[in-house]
């Protein structure tokens, strides 16, 4: 068998359809650094700053987590959208991430992040506070495999934000919607009995989340309340013994 020949590079004509440099440079720059398209860049800088730099950035954020859109689409970081772009992305965001106000005219006025603040002016303002295990048979916190060394140890912690996440089930379960990123390979499901009775508080947001500041509120939920913990593979790696 003869050997395979080297490709030969040719170039396009002129005439040829293939992008050409400008083209290819306002694409990438409608799409990001990441590749991403507008509509993901937009949701990303709503998250950056309705969840943790209203107020480094100087926008007033009330209790509740609501700033004007009106300050938001002044933000650099928002110079090429619009009031439009905003409720588009607001409307098809599949974890529901976002809430928008509107005044007794219909006119949408304010914006906020659901849940996941690190800022601590905004309070559980809007969550539905649980108190019955029934409204809460599974909370499960999906992190990275490689974190559960220190989990296991300490226990989950609400690191930067204002709570611990959790979903009332795995991904792609009926109604799980939010809770955990799609990557995550790890799955701690909480003992939410035992927690309950023993005074941990838990919250629901309105996208569906389970929230918790932990026990006696300081951000921590130890390895006790855990019932069992489950790699991504079906492999259990702890399983709370039976009394």
């Amino acid at each position: 068998m003869s050997p395979p020949t080297k490709p030969i590079k040719t170039t396009p004509p002129a005439s040829s359809t293939a992008p050409t440099a400008d083209v290819k440079k306002n694409n990438s720059r409608n799409r990001g650094p990441r590749g991403d398209s507008p509509a993901v860049r937009l949701s990303k800088a709503l998250s950056w700053l309705l969840r943790h730099n209203a107020v480094s950035q100087g926008i007033m954020i009330r209790p509740d987590g609501y700033v004007k859109i009106t300050a938001v689409l002044g933000h650099p970081k928002f110079k090429d959208f619009t009031l439009d772009d905003i409720i588009k992305v607001v409307e098809t965001n599949e974890k529901k991430r976002f809430e928008i106000l509107e005044d007794d005219e219909g006119q949408k006025v304010y914006i906020r992040a659901v849940q996941g603040h690190s800022i601590a002016a905004v309070s559980e303002s809007g969550f539905e506070e649980i108190t019955d295990i029934a409204q809460i048979p599974t909370a499960v916190h999906g992190t990275m495999f490689s974190k559960w060394r220190f989990i296991g140890e300490q226990g989950l912690s609400k690191m930067n934000r204002n709570h611990i996440h959790m979903a009332h089930g795995l991904p792609g379960e009926d109604g799980v919607i939010s809770g955990m990123r799609q990557r995550c390979d790890l799955y701690i499901h909480i003992d939410t009995a035992k927690a309950l009775g023993d005074g941990i508080k838990f919250y629901r947001s309105t996208n569906n989340v389970i929230l918790s500041d932990g026990k006696n509120g300081d951000g921590f939920i130890p390895p006790a309340y855990f019932s069992r913990v489950v790699r991504s593979t079906g492999e259990v790696i702890y399983l709370k013994p039976v009394a």
